[in-house]
C-alpha cells in the first residue's frame, strides 16, 4: 500500500504496491482542514481497514464452521489461502496465520450482533439423542464390548451412529451396576456369616479351657472363695453383670474395668454364661484371677427357676421352628434384591443375627430375679450342710443398683461415679441415641425398630420417641422389682410371635424400649460412645476421650472384619503372653 502526496498537499492517492489500482483519492481544501486532522484521519483508517476487510472474509465464509472440528487447521489454512489469491484482503491478509483467523472466525459474528449456536446445537441434538435412547428398551440382540477400548475400536471399524453408540454405553453401565449390586449383596452375605461365626482360635481356647477344667484342679476352683461369699451381695460394692459366652470378650471387659478404676477392690464382677462354656469361662478366671477385684462365673442351668414355664423366651425359643428358620435359614431366599438398597439388607442380615435367640440376650429383662434367686439357691445348697452359714445369708440385702455391660465393650475410664447418679425414681440409666453429633449413630428414635404398618403399633407406639441404648445401663433393681417391666416385655414378645415377627426384626431392643417406657434416665453420652462395630469414621479423639466404647456392630475387634484403626483400643487388654491364647493363635495375622 502506497501513500501518494500532491505538491501542493491539495490531493493524496492511496494505491496498491503495484501501481495499477488507485483505491482511493482525496482531495483537501486547505482552507477547510488542517494537515493535523488530515493526519488523524489517515491513522485511523490505516488501522480500521484491515479489520473490515477480516470481517468481510468471515462474513464470507460463514457457512464453512471448521475452526472447532477435528481435521480443520489445513482446510481452513488452505482456504483462507484461496481468498488471499483471489484478492479479497491481499495486502492486509498475507501475514495473518490460522490462529487469528479462527479468532475472528468466533468474535466476527458477536461483533456484527450475530450469534453462533453450532456448538448448542450440537450439544441438543445429543440430548435429544439420550432421552430417545433412555426411553427405549435396550435391543436384545446388541452385543457388549468387554471393555471401553474395545467399545471404541469397534466405533471406529463400524462406523456407530450416536444412537447405537448410546445404547452400548446405557447397556455397559446397566451391567456393571448390576454386578457391583451383586457383588455387595455378596459381601454383605460373607460379612454376616462371618460376624455369626465362632473364629477358630475363640473356640479353640473355649476346648483348652474346658479341657482343663476336667484335669486341673486349680481350674475348678470356686469363685469366689468361700470366704468372699457375702461379698457378692453387698450393695457398698460396685457389682457389673455380664452375660456372655464369649471368653476372650469377658476377659477384656473384666481386665479394662479393673485397670481403668481407681477402686478396683470395690468391683465385684457376676459373670453369667451357658452351659457349653461354663467350664472354660470358669477355668479361665480360675486360672487368670484379677485381683483385687472379686468374680463369680455362674451357668444359666444353675438357676432352677430359669425354666419354659418361667421364662416364655425360652420356651418360644425352643419350640417355634420358625424363628430359628428365620435366624439360621437362607437370608436371600425371598428377598427381592432389586428393590432392595445394600443398607437395608445389611439391616435386615444384622436383625437376623442368631445371637438374637439366645438365652444369654434376653436374660437381662430377669436380672431382679436372678439375684433373689441366686441367693435361695446358694441356701439350698448349703442347708443340710451348715446352718450357720445359711443364717448368715438369710441377713444378706438383695442387690440395688447394678451396672450390666455387653461383652462387646471396652471400659477405658473409672465407673465408680455411675453409682453416685441419681435415677430420680427410674429403673434404667442409659444413654440417649436420638440426638448426637454422629448422624449415623445417634439418630435412632422407634420409628427405626417398629414396623409401623402394623396396627398394634401404630395404635400404641410413638414413632417419634427417643430411642436409647443397650449395652452399659445403670439398673435400679429396688425400684425395677415394684414395676411390672418384664410382664410388658412378655406381652410384647408374644404378640411378635403371633403376628410372625412383623412387629419388628431387630432382636431384643425393641420390646426393651417398650417395657422400659417411662423408666429411662438420660446419663451423659460421654459414657457410653456407640457404633464401633459398623461406622469406619469413627472419630478418634473422641474414642479416646469416652469412658467406654461399644463395638456394637457385625465388625466385633476379634474378627478380622474388625476395622484396624479401631481394634489397638480392645487388644491392648489381651493377654497375649498368657499360654492359652499363644497356643490358640488368638488374632494371629
Amino acid at each position: 500500500m502506497q501513500l501518494r502526496f500532491s505538491p501542493s498537499m491539495r490531493s493524496i492517492t492511496i494505491s496498491s504496491t503495484n501501481g495499477f489500482i488507485d483505491l482511493m483519492k482525496i482531495k483537501v481544501a486547505a482552507r477547510h482542514i488542517s494537515y493535523r486532522t488530515l493526519f488523524h484521519t489517515i491513522l485511523i483508517l490505516a488501522f480500521l481497514l484491515p479489520f473490515v476487510f477480516i470481517l468481510t472474509a468471515v462474513v464470507t465464509l460463514e457457512g464453512v464452521n471448521k475452526c472447532s472440528s477435528f481435521g480443520s487447521l489445513r482446510f481452513e489454512s488452505s482456504l483462507l489461502r484461496s481468498v488471499v489469491e483471489n484478492g479479497i484482503c491481499n495486502v492486509v491478509c498475507v501475514d495473518l496465520n490460522l490462529n487469528l483467523y479462527c479468532l475472528g472466525r468466533r468474535l466476527g459474528p458477536r461483533l456484527l450482533g450475530r450469534v453462533d449456536d453450532s456448538g448448542q446445537k450440537l450439544v441438543r441434538d445429543f440430548y435429544k439423542v439420550l432421552n430417545q435412547v433412555n426411553a427405549e428398551d435396550i435391543p436384545t440382540d446388541l452385543k457388549l464390548p468387554d471393555s471401553f477400548s474395545n467399545l471404541v475400536s469397534e466405533m471406529k471399524d463400524n462406523q456407530y451412529d450416536a444412537k447405537t453408540f448410546a445404547f452400548m454405553l446405557r447397556a455397559m453401565m446397566e451391567k456393571l451396576e448390576k454386578e457391583m449390586r451383586e457383588s455387595k449383596f455378596a459381601e454383605l452375605m460373607n460379612k454376616h456369616f462371618a460376624a455369626s461365626s465362632i473364629p477358630k482360635g475363640i473356640h479353640c481356647l473355649s476346648l483348652r479351657l474346658t479341657d482343663e477344667y476336667s484335669s486341673n484342679a486349680h481350674a475348678r476352683k470356686q469363685l469366689p472363695p468361700p470366704e468372699l461369699l457375702p461379698l457378692l451381695s453387698d450393695n457398698s460394692y460396685h457389682h457389673f453383670i455380664l452375660a456372655t459366652d464369649n471368653i476372650l470378650a469377658a476377659s477384656v471387659v473384666v481386665t479394662s474395668a479393673v485397670q481403668s478404676s481407681k477402686v478396683p477392690e470395690k468391683i465385684v464382677f457376676h459373670v453369667i454364661t451357658d452351659k457349653k462354656t461354663y467350664a472354660g469361662m470358669h477355668s479361665w478366671f480360675a486360672l487368670n484371677p484379677v485381683s483385687p477385684a472379686i468374680v463369680e462365673v455362674k451357668g444359666v442351668h444353675q438357676f432352677d427357676w430359669l425354666t419354659r414355664e418361667n421364662v416364655p423366651v425360652l420356651e418360644a425359643v425352643e419350640n417355634q421352628n420358625g424363628i430359628r428358620d428365620y435366624y439360621h435359614g437362607n437370608h436371600v431366599a425371598g428377598a427381592n434384591l432389586s428393590d432392595t438398597s445394600p443398607r437395608t439388607f445389611a439391616s435386615k442380615l444384622q436383625a437376623r443375627s442368631p445371637k438374637y435367640i439366645s438365652l444369654l440376650n434376653h436374660l437381662r429383662i430377669y436380672l431382679p430375679e436372678v439375684f433373689i434367686f441366686n441367693i435361695f439357691f446358694v441356701k439350698k445348697k448349703i442347708f443340710m450342710i451348715e446352718v450357720l452359714i445359711m443364717s448368715t445369708i438369710q441377713l444378706f440385702p438383695n442387690l440395688n443398683k447394678v451396672v450390666f455391660l455387653d461383652d462387646d465393650i471396652v471400659i477405658q475410664q473409672d465407673l465408680s461415679p455411675l453409682w453416685e447418679i441419681d435415677l430420680q425414681g427410674k429403673v434404667n440409666g442409659a444413654v440417649e441415641t436420638c440426638r448426637g453429633e454422629d448422624e449415623w449413630v445417634m439418630s435412632k428414635h422407634f420409628r427405626n425398630y417398629f414396623n409401623f404398618s402394623h396396627p398394634l403399633v401404630a395404635k400404641n407406639i410413638d414413632p417419634e420417641e427417643c430411642a436409647w441404648a443397650y449395652g452399659m445401663n445403670i439398673f435400679d433393681l429396688k425400684t425395677w422389682r415394684k414395676t411390672k417391666i418384664r410382664e410388658t416385655y412378655h406381652y410384647w414378645v408374644r404378640e411378635n410371635l403371633k403376628s410372625n415377627l412383623t412387629l419388628w426384626k431387630l432382636g431384643t431392643l425393641p420390646p426393651a424400649l417398650i417395657a422400659f417406657r417411662g423408666h429411662v434416665h438420660p446419663i451423659d453420652p460421654s459414657w457410653h460412645m456407640l457404633g464401633l462395630g459398623y461406622q469406619n469414621k469413627t472419630s478418634i479423639e473422641k474414642v479416646k476421650k469416652a469412658a467406654v466404647i461399644h463395638y456394637n456392630g457385625q465388625s466385633k475387634p476379634w474378627l478380622q472384619i474388625g476395622f484396624e484403626h479401631l481394634r489397638p483400643f480392645w487388644t491392648k487388654y489381651v493377654n497375649y503372653s498368657n499360654d492359652f491364647i499363644r497356643n490358640c493363635h488368638i488374632l494371629d495375622s
